[in-house]
């Protein structure tokens, strides 16, 4: 379509760019992202270190995508944080706990139409990824620290089956999806994928 508003391409910025008054990107950078403890910082740290677990080739993230990740072998994917630990106080453990109510959805953005265009809910994703920063003492707890990382892999048709939109540490024991380490990403994800497309064509056989 020729009528759409689309942004223009952006050079991948260095960092060293200036802001304003001397301030570069990179100052920028470090006020908005300098604590990745933070859930939105939290959140787009995880989203990145399963980016390139699964090879994925986008240059940035976009916010407005339909899905967070496509691994380089086309599976799509949906990530979900949480963590015991908060970036401020708190009197206590955080419990942990994952929100998925976009498991349902029936439409996404699509860039070709610059509009949402339907899909069937069971085609959203293929997979899904819950990441869980599990250190529970804040002087230890490092972000960038893999081995204090903890995902559990799951089917896009096994979670929409189970009809919940929300699920704690106890849901994906009883769904018997394990807590696996950042190096084990990869065949976990390859192993969901294939179920996800066996559930498919359970269902249309």
């Amino acid at each position: 379509m020729n009528d759409l508003l689309r942004p223009g391409d952006l050079e991948p910025l260095q960092g060293h760019e200036e802001v304003v008054s001397g301030q570069t990107v990179l100052d920028f950078w470090r006020w908005a992202l300098g604590d990745l403890r933070m859930n939105t910082a939290r959140g787009y740290l995880v989203e990145y270190l399963v980016a390139k677990a699964l090879g994925d080739k986008s240059r940035i993230r976009v916010e407005w995508g339909p899905h967070d990740i496509t691994a380089d072998d086309g599976t799509l994917i949906e990530v979900k944080t949480s963590g015991y630990l908060q970036s401020w106080a708190t009197r206590k453990l955080s419990t942990p706990s994952w929100t998925f109510r976009s498991v349902t959805t029936a439409q996404v953005w699509a860039e070709d139409l610059g509009a949402y265009r339907a899909i069937d809910p069971s085609d959203r994703v293929h997979v899904w990824i819950f990441a869980l920063q599990t250190c529970t003492d804040p002087d230890r707890y490092h972000p960038l620290n893999l081995d204090q990382w903890t995902f559990r892999v799951m089917p896009h048709r096994q979670l929409l089956d189970t009809g919940q939109r929300s699920a704690g540490l106890s849901f994906f024991d009883r769904h018997g999806v394990s807590a696996i380490g950042y190096s084990e990403l990869r065949d976990a994800v390859q192993t969901a994928r294939a179920a996800n497309d066996q559930l498919g064509r359970s269902v249309s056989a």
